[in-house]
């Protein structure tokens, strides 16, 4: 006999009810059944085509994970520069191929771990960097020009990199073999994120200096990974996410051409970064709709002949806001269901979420789940064996335009508004974010959206409690005694002249890269240049939207 809680009988029922109309975890209604009659004017070769040829919609490359399977890039970063550089290590021989690198909060704002500003927070949320010395010890003993590296940082992301270039000539490495991806997506940092540092045009102008050096000096490297991962975290919908990311893309291509560059010497080193939520096949067509407009929008508008400036590339994180802190070992599930989205859509590199990062960053154990996620669909499920295998999908292909189409009204109102730097200053980007999480979560609290574990189905199970890796005050005192050991030992007046040459070259509006780097091997601090950047810029304030 079952000697249970028969509450449980009254929840399922509750659940069980059919709502009287069905939409896609972002509103959209959907039909009960889709026929061909919702693709009345569906012509396939023009909507899909064949994988690998425009405009894309069916993947990037003909034999898709026949040929290779996309990178599995965990993201890694807590505490100071060694732990770090030890999960690398670890998630390297567990079978990852590239590196992803998180940075902590004081990093990510343009502070040095000794400021007061950063107590409390040094290597609580990723990995603390200072300094060149901090970056040398990151990425110690790793072939940087054998593995992809991604660096996860967009306001100092400029200085960063700068370490990274200087670490990686230190070490012997030629800058025309590496191999990876800079997020440097400000704007979305303006729209979602919030981790800026100066106003947005003088930020837009440190990328485009960046874009020109890399595309003549570091020729392998993506420049940017336009991120529309964050701007969903923030409660976008889909079709804005799709939108949102897209526009920025699109004002970094006028960004580079505005700079010098030629669309197809520059272009094909854009990359992008997608969520992956909960909605299985809504996520899907939304990775199908972002290759077919890039294409489109590309070749019409920007006039590119190389094909590589006609294929969108993108990265896939599951999402961190649809797990729970009740009942943690549900996200393993969801994690599976979203990384298989990712997968059906086409992703070239992905990250599985662990079980605890609603809790905290991810115990050594949590990462390994995760990473073995992948691996499971990579190996055992089948799913790499033909490509895009939806294709054709009434609801699929129904989906794919719809999301297209709701893209392209965005596109316009954006046009409408003065472009994307102006939606940013006039707050249009935040109040459509305010607007769509509160509708969520107005959804959320009256039992309409289901999250099991959260507002259903919560009775926790006996023992569920898992370890949450702690961070504790001694990775800050160590990062503050090295910062001060650094100060006393470097050569302070060559520190000195560097930031106040970067400040006449920030003023002048000359090409400040070659400045940073002067910065960064003198062993200036990310926090001195930042300062620096602010004294000739000003720190940015957000105007409060309503």
């Amino acid at each position: 006999m079952y000697g249970g809680n028969f509450s449980m009988v009254s929840e399922l029922t509750k659940h069980k009810s059919k709502p009287k109309e069905f939409e896609t975890i972002s509103g959209i209604g959907v039909k009960t059944v889709y026929t061909q009659d919702d693709l009345k004017d569906f012509d396939p070769k023009t909507k899909l085509g064949e994988p690998g040829k425009f405009p894309y919609t069916r993947g990037i490359h003909e034999n898709m994970y026949q040929g290779k399977v996309w990178t599995m890039r965990q993201f890694a970063g807590y505490g100071g520069p060694e732990e770090t550089n030890e999960r690398f290590k670890y998630l390297l021989c567990q079978g990852q191929t590239g590196l992803s690198t998180a940075f902590d909060l004081p990093t990510l704002m343009g502070y040095d771990s000794d400021n007061p500003k950063a107590h409390g927070e040094v290597g609580v949320c990723g990995v603390a960097v200072d300094s060149l010395s901090d970056m040398e010890i990151l990425y110690r003993d790793i072939p940087l020009d054998k593995i992809s590296t991604s660096m996860t940082i967009n306001g100092p992301a400029v200085i960063i990199y700068a370490m990274f270039l200087a670490n990686a000539k230190k070490q012997g490495f030629d800058w025309k073999n590496l191999n990876g991806t800079l997020q440097n997506d400000i704007f979305k940092e303006y729209i979602a994120q919030k981790t800026y540092l100066i106003p947005p045009r003088p930020a837009l102008k440190l990328i485009q200096d960046m874009m020109v050096f890399c595309t003549h000096n570091v020729p392998r490297w993506n420049t940017i990974s336009v991120s529309g991962y964050h701007i969903r975290e923030a409660g976008a919908t889909a079709a804005q996410e799709l939108a949102f990311t897209l526009s920025d893309g699109f004002a970094y291509v006028d960004a580079g051409i505005e700079a010098g560059l030629k669309v197809d010497d520059f272009v094909p080193r854009l990359s992008f970064f997608f969520n992956a939520h909960i909605d299985f096949f809504e996520e899907i067509a939304k990775y199908r709709a972002a290759r077919r407009i890039w294409a489109k929008r590309m070749r019409d508008k920007y006039g590119a002949k190389d094909e590589r400036s006609l294929k969108l590339r993108f990265h896939t994180q599951t999402a961190g806001c649809s797990l729970t802190a009740q009942q943690p070992e549900n996200n393993i599930v969801r994690t599976a269901i979203e990384a298989l989205a990712g997968v059906l859509g086409g992703t070239q590199s992905l990250h599985t979420n662990s079980m605890d990062e609603v809790l905290g960053l991810p115990t050594q154990k949590a990462a390994h789940i995760a990473l073995r996620t992948q691996q499971i669909i990579a190996y055992e499920t089948g799913v790499t064996n033909v490509v895009d295998p939806l294709a054709g999908s009434y609801y699929v292909e129904w989906l794919t335009d719809e999301l297209e189409r709701q893209a392209n009204e965005y596109f316009a109102k954006i046009d409408e508004i003065g472009g994307v730097i102006a939606g940013i200053e006039k707050g249009f980007f935040m109040k459509e974010l305010a607007d769509s999480a509160y509708k969520f979560q107005q959804k959320m609290d009256s039992g309409e959206r289901i999250f099991v574990g959260l507002n259903g189905f919560n009775d926790e199970a006996p023992g569920n409690k898992i370890d949450i890796l702690k961070i504790g005050c001694e990775y800050e005192d160590r990062q503050i005694d090295r910062l001060k050991k650094l100060k006393n030992e470097r050569d302070n007046n060559k520190v000195n002249t560097s930031l106040n040459h970067l400040k006449e070259v920030l003023e002048k509006s000359e090409n400040s890269f070659p400045a940073l780097l002067e910065c960064v091997e003198s062993y200036a601090t990310l926090g001195e240049i930042c300062d620096a950047m602010r004294e000739v810029f000003g720190a940015y304030r957000e105007n409060a939207v309503l």
